[in-house]
């Protein structure tokens, strides 16, 4: 299990997310298709689990992390985008 995954785990995500399927955000699985892991993606995707925001899955706005730590943040990106099928 990777650090991100654990800090996933330990966090509120899975009351919105799931890794395949839809809840009420997206699948973890659907982020990684829609971002390639590149650095300019995690930085916009850690940003917005911190800050929240809505618009881009729908119209359901995902709640700010902001006690999160941009480090801790770019962690969980860089699991989910990991899930990508190659």
């Amino acid at each position: 299990m990777t650090a991100g995954e654990k800090l996933i785990n330990k966090s509120d995500c899975i009351g919105c997310h799931n890794k395949v399927n839809k809840i009420i955000g997206p699948a973890y699985m659907d982020i990684a298709k829609k971002y390639p892991a590149t650095e300019k993606n995690i930085n916009y995707l850690s940003d917005k689990i911190i800050k929240g925001g809505s618009g881009v899955w729908g119209t359901m706005p995902m709640t700010a992390h902001a006690t999160l730590k941009k480090d801790d943040a770019k962690l969980m990106v860089k699991y989910i985008l990991s899930l990508k099928k190659k």
